[in-house]
């Protein structure tokens, strides 16, 4: 802080209650912060005081007056006692404090002489402040006189008054009537209790006669209850001579008020207490009592108690004076009384004088208001002296105004307006001091405050001086004020910025300036980014017992990762985590994890992402779902003898609304303790009239449900038990049936024990047929089932079952029709005839049967059928015979599931009850042709390179006449992709097997086979199967039969080749050959048995040009080189896809063959150096041929054998040792490096040049580098004949 005139005043920390231009109503405050440096003198100020009355309670044993101050000096203290001095230091038996004006009045039983008003006055030099009177009152013990009461004698129908009286005391009092046994004495509309106590009887009843009616006061605060001697009452009985019950007869009369007295009365009370109007009448019979207010509708606060005799409204406003009227009435008349209410108010503050500091030489005003009713008295002191004693010239009162004109700093005192009238009254101090002081910067320097960006930020610059300071506000040293619709200072010089920017960072400079001088402080602002919630939890609704799951993502400002806090409340108080066994609270980033979630769980769950500087919170309601709570209070009421009446409370439906309610019963007699359900109800009812059965000891229970499902049920009401009574049903489900010609059974469901409604249950069955008249033949029977003989065979009969017990008997029954026993139907359908759908379908028609002629009930038709014979056999043999029922009464049908080009018999029957009828004649029918069914053996017999042999069974069942097969094929892979289908017409039908042929080798393909008449083929059968690598046996041709081979086809480049070490190559590849010819080279080579990817290069040994073929695989076991130069020598490579060591794995050099060089020079064979070479070229021929010779015969190996002897492998002791010398047409030999023992690894020194070697433009590489048609070849997967290092087939 900077200073130009005080530099000895520094701002120390601390809070501060208020500065130049803050004014409070209790006193100016000198800051500790001020009073550290400059000794100033204040007024006293009372900070502590007893409240307005000190009752001395007789179990208390103390009885502090208390009275603290404050002022500069400190003040010294003086007591009134009833307006006189009153000094606590003169008398010993009070205890004090130093420097206090608190005093203790011990509990030592004459307490009665400190009773009285008491005023505390702290001083000093200053002035004076004044305390509120403080009443210090000394209860007496309350009790009611002795005396001795006459009983009360009172006609019977008269009314009468019981008085309590009760003595005074401190309130609140509290009045019970009872019995002597302390049993309160009942009251309702007859007899009540008013207000002043007493006990009201509108009219006197016999039962009113007792010797022990107590009036009990009670006065809780003194813990006090005292008793009034008992009162007796006698009722006396009217006497007459007419008979006892119009003796006994009350007269009946008018009523009249037994309270308040007279037609109208005023009630006075101050605002803000209980308003209470009662009116209490006799009459007979007792009168009801209505409440009106006169030319108003009653408050929305009154309400009725005491059976409608005493009206409240609490807290009573002015709006609710005004008149009121009460009214008692009965069928002979009515009473009426009129209340005039006033409403006063005790004195209220509507401008209480404050403390003010002031410079000297300005106008102070002090102003005190307030209001009140009855009108308040305004008085004034000074010092606590009133003010007309204490004369100031400077000082004139206007109204309620104090005006001190060009105030002088001995004008500093202490000013009490105390307002009052009869309900009270109000003492304000304030305290007013005229000084001049230089601006004091209280707030610390140098303070950082950070601010959010878009929030606002309030920097502080607290000042104290007199006169009032002017503060401004400038940035980064500039002497400018801020200024700006964002920037505001404020009254206690604290600067305000709304809508911080990012731009706002930096250095603020608070300057407090007044008459007396300057001062100022530093601050510096840093502006931060907001924190936000970017994913806010979701409201919830979840099942109690699981879990439920918050979430809450936040971005703050990352200079605060060291303090930001990301935590959670629920319903405003911040949950605990403790991350124990037991808790069910987890939060993991920022997820909130309810475990088990319970009803006390719901509520609302707020996020709340806290930084020193601001908070974002997001709040998500989470609200549990349960079935309901079990209803609870169940009642019986309206207990009849078939029903009752059920009453219930719901229960919580815990946030998912009750649908229904299940009434369930449980009886002591047949089921003990077993619960049935008895009835549903809506959810929205709470009752039930339940109907009951009769003799049944019940007991019911209630269960609510809602959406969650079924609540627990409640507790059982008392059992309530019916009467016996007469059955109120029959018996249902009557059942007419015929099992013989001549008998009708006749069977019923028993009515349920509960349904019998009494002992002795017996059943009388009637019967009588129906189409002749007779009368009723009854039967009493006690089970539920009654056989009729010697009936006519399927005749109509009326029955009626009717329920009796000892009650009697059960309501008239209903009349039910039946028919007695059924016989077999005795005709069969005529004019039968069969209409052939198609192939396997035919509609069968007929003339149904007359009802005569079915002696019962008409069943339906059944179709029996058989297959007579196949059309496309001539042989006949019966097929197992099916039926088809088809009930009800019709005349045709339709039978599916024939076998097509068949010969068929059916017949057609009808049946009833009893059993089926004749058959009808049979009709014999032909199916048309259908397509045959599928072939039962479709198989791969054999497997070649380029073929495959399939055979094959005759369908079972051709349907017709086989004109032969269609067999489609297809290749395949493991993938979606198929090739396109091939097809294959077989017209012979005799043809059971087939050869494909030209298929690609090493390839899968799917087969399909169909069997085909004149109306279409069947069924496809399929089978698959891939191809070899190279021709063979046909047990080794099985090799290709495995169904979890799968080949990849030549033509599907589309799965990336994995590219092979050279390792790998050199182990694919066995004899590595070439065969010569004048314009190409063919290059062989056998498989290892692992398929992968390799090119071949060559190289014109005079061009120096190297030219690369496409990318081939080790599978192929050949290669052309087209497009030589005769005679011309050539360099042959075999490259890895890899290229991984930049060297091949194979080469060689090569020479083409001569053409036409008998024509080249004229005639070059007739010279003689020509012949002369050719001579030694045959002679040179010779030696090398019986050199090859005599090898042979000894078993010789070709010219590396030696070498592999130092290196044995085991693959090379499988090869053909005459290989080497075989003679061959097109100069076919090994290419060198092509050793027998390829899984040696050849070095990467071992061949001379690589084609990185070389830039021949011939080579084609692709954008990615690797060579044009690496992809063009196979695919990556193949499908490798395993052969044995050990056991390798010669080449």
């Amino acid at each position: 802080m900077r200073s130009q005139r005080s530099p000895g005043l520094v701002a120390v920390l601390g809070w501060i209650t208020c500065y130049c231009a803050l004014y409070t109503t209790a006193a100016i405050d000198i800051p500790l912060e001020v009073l550290g440096h400059v000794n100033i003198e204040q007024l006293p100020t009372i900070t502590d005081q007893s409240p307005s009355t000190v009752i001395a309670f007789p179990f208390d044993e103390s009885f502090p007056v208390t009275c603290e101050a404050k002022g500069n000096p400190e003040p010294e203290f003086r007591w009134t006692k009833n307006g006189v001095e009153f000094d606590p230091f003169l008398d010993p038996r009070l205890m004090k404090e130093e420097n206090s004006g608190t005093f203790v009045i011990e509990n030592n039983g004459n307490l009665t002489e400190y009773q009285g008003i008491y005023r505390c006055y702290a001083s000093n030099k200053l002035g004076t402040a004044i305390s509120e009177e403080i009443e210090f009152y000394v209860p007496s013990v309350p009790k009611f006189p002795k005396e001795t009461l006459a009983p009360l004698e009172v006609e019977e129908g008269q009314p009468f008054i019981l008085q309590c009286d009760p003595p005074k005391g401190i309130p609140p009092l509290q009045i019970y009537w009872m019995t002597i046994n302390l049993q309160h004495i009942e009251q309702d509309e007859r007899v009540s209790m008013g207000l002043n106590g007493d006990l009201y009887f509108s009219h006197a009843e016999h039962k009113d006669s007792r010797r022990d009616y107590c009036c009990f006061a009670a006065f809780p605060r003194i813990r006090t209850i005292v008793q009034k001697i008992a009162m007796a009452v006698i009722v006396k009985t009217k006497k007459s001579d007419m008979s006892p019950e119009a003796a006994n007869a009350i007269l009946e009369r008018r009523p009249s008020l037994l309270t308040p007295s007279g037609g109208r009365s005023e009630t006075q009370l101050v605002k803000g207490e209980d308003l209470k109007l009662e009116c209490i009448a006799e009459g007979f019979p007792t009168p009801q009592v209505e409440w009106v207010k006169i030319g108003h509708q009653l408050p929305v606060r009154a309400k009725l108690e005491n059976h409608g005799k005493l009206l409240i409204v609490p807290k009573v406003e002015q709006e609710d004076k005004g008149k009121y009227m009460c009214k008692a009435k009965n069928l002979l008349g009515e009473a009426i009384h009129y209340f005039t209410v006033r409403v006063e108010e005790p004195p209220e503050w509507l401008f209480e004088p404050e403390s003010q500091l002031s410079m000297i030489g300005s106008d102070v005003l002090i102003k005190c208001s307030a209001s009140g009713t009855p009108p308040l008295a305004i008085s004034w002191r000074v010092n606590g002296v009133p003010l007309q004693d204490a004369p100031a010239a400077n000082r004139k009162t206007l109204g309620e105004t104090i005006v001190l004109h060009n105030a002088k700093a001995s004008d500093s005192a202490v000013y009490q307006c105390e307002a009052s009238n009869r309900h009270g009254s109000l003492l304000s101090n304030a305290n007013i001091m005229i000084m001049n002081l230089p601006p004091m910067i209280l707030t610390k320097e140098g303070e950082d405050y950070s601010a959010v960006e878009g929030k606002g930020v309030m920097m502080h610059c607290r000042v104290f001086s007199s006169p009032p300071s002017t503060i401004t506000w400038s940035r980064d040293d500039s002497s400018e004020s801020v200024e700006g619709p964002r920037f505001s200072v404020h009254d206690n010089g604290s600067l305000e910025i709304y809508s911080v920017e990012k731009d706002d960072t930096g250095q603020y400079t608070c300057l407090a300036k007044n008459t007396e001088g300057t001062s100022a402080i530093e601050a510096m602002l840093y502006v931060k980014d907001p924190t936000s919630i970017v994913v806010a939890p979701e409201d919830q609704q979840i099942l109690m017992g699981t879990t439920a799951q918050l979430s809450c993502l936040a971005e703050y400002d990352k200079s605060f990762s060291n303090d930001f806090q990301l935590l959670w409340e629920k319903d405003d108080i911040e949950l605990t985590l403790n991350y124990t066994e037991n808790s069910r609270y987890f939060v993991e980033d920022g997820s909130l994890q309810i475990i088990n979630v319970s009803h006390r769980d719901q509520g609302v769950y707020t996020c709340v992402a806290r930084t020193p500087v601001d908070t974002a919170t997001a709040s998500a309601l989470l609200m549990v779902l349960d079935v309901p709570d079990a209803p609870d209070n169940l009642v019986l009421s309206e207990h009849k003898s078939k029903s009752v009446k059920l009453k219930w409370f719901p229960g919580d439906d815990h946030n998912s609304s009750t649908t229904e309610f299940i009434i369930e019963y449980e009886e002591s007699q047949w089921e003990p303790g077993n619960w049935k359900e008895l009835l549903q109800i809506p959810g929205n009812h709470n009752s039930a009239v339940v109907k009951l059965h009769g003799h049944v000891d019940y007991c019911f229970r209630v269960s609510g449900v809602n959406a969650v499902g079924r609540g627990l049920p409640s507790e059982p009401t008392e059992r309530y038990k019916t009467p016996p009574a007469a059955p109120d049903k029959n018996p249902e489900n009557i059942k007419i049936e015929g099992h013989l010609p001549h008998e009708m059974d006749i069977n019923w469901e028993p009515l349920l024990l509960i349904e019998q409604n009494g002992p002795g249950l017996e059943y009388k069955v009637s019967y009588r047929r129906q189409d002749m008249e007779e009368d009723w033949k009854e039967h009493m029977v006690k089970r539920h089932s009654f056989v009729v003989t010697n009936t006519p065979t399927f005749v109509p009969y009326e029955i009626k079952i009717q329920a009796k017990n000892h009650q009697g008997w059960g309501p008239e029954p209903k009349i039910v029709t039946g028919y007695s026993g059924e016989d077999f139907p005795s005709a069969a359908p005529d004019d039968v005839a069969v209409e052939v759908m198609n192939s396997s379908v035919v509609k069968v028609s007929w003339m149904r049967v007359h009802k005569d002629k079915l002696h019962g009930h008409l069943g339906g038709y059944r179709i029996n059928w058989w297959r007579l014979r196949s059309l496309a056999d001539s042989k006949t043999s019966h097929g197992d015979k099916h039926t088809l029922t088809f009930p009800g009464d019709r005349n045709h049908a339709t039978v599916p599931g024939l076998t097509p080009f068949s010969e068929y018999s059916l017949i057609v029957m009808t049946f009833n009850g009893r059993g089926n009828g004749p058959g009808s004649h049979p009709v014999n029918f032909k199916t048309p042709e259908g397509v045959p069914e599928k072939n039962p053996v479709f198989r791969v017999t054999d497997v070649q390179k380029h073929t495959v042999s399939l055979v094959w069974d005759p369908p079972s069942e051709p349907n017709g006449i086989l004109t032969g097969y269609l067999l489609d094929y297809q290749y395949i892979n493991d993938t979606e992709e198929v090739g396109p289908l091939q097809m294959v017409d077989i017209r012979n039908p005799r043809t059971t097997k087939w050869i494909l042929r030209e298929l690609e080798p090493l390839s899968k393909y799917k087969f399909y086979l169909r069997s085909c008449t004149t109306v279409g083929c069947g069924p496809v059968v399929s089978e698959e199967s891939t191809t070899t690598l190279e021709t063979t046996s046909t047990s080794a041709s099985t090799v290709g039969l495995s169904k979890s081979a799968s080949p990849t086809p030549p033509s599907t480049p589309k799965s990336p080749v994995t590219k092979p070490t050279r390792s790998t190559i050199v182990a694919a590849l066995l004899n590595v050959s070439s065969a010569v010819s004048d314009s190409s080279a063919n290059i062989s080579w056998i498989s290892g048995g692992e398929h992968t990817e390799f090119y071949i290069a060559y190289m014109n040994n005079r061009e120096g040009h190297w030219t690369v073929s496409e990318t081939l695989s080790t599978s192929q076991t050949f290669h052309i080189i087209d497009g030589l130069e005769p005679g011309t020598e050539y360099t042959v490579r075999l490259i890895p896809n890899s290229w991984v060591d930049n060297s091949s794995i194979f080469e060689d050099v090569i020479t083409t063959r001569s053409t036409g060089l008998a024509s080249i020079h004229g005639g070059i064979s007739t010279q003689g150096w020509f012949i002369g070479l050719m001579s030694a070229i045959a002679l040179l021929t010779l030696i090398v041929l019986i050199a090859c010779f005599v090898n042979r015969n000894k078993g010789g190996k070709y010219s590396v054998k030696e070498k592999e002897d130092l290196h044995p492998d085991v693959e090379s002791q499988g090869m053909n040792d005459d290989t080497f010398c075989e003679y061959s047409d097109n100069d076919e030999k090994p290419l060198k490096g092509s050793q027998h023992s390829l899984s040696r690894e050849i070095k990467a020194g071992d061949s001379g040049d690589s084609l990185v070697d070389y830039g021949d433009e011939d080579v084609q590489f692709n954008e990615d580098g690797s060579f044009i048609g690496e992809y063009a070849g196979r695919k990556e997967k193949r499908v490798s004949a395993e052969i044995k290092a050990a056991a390798q087939t010669p080449a």
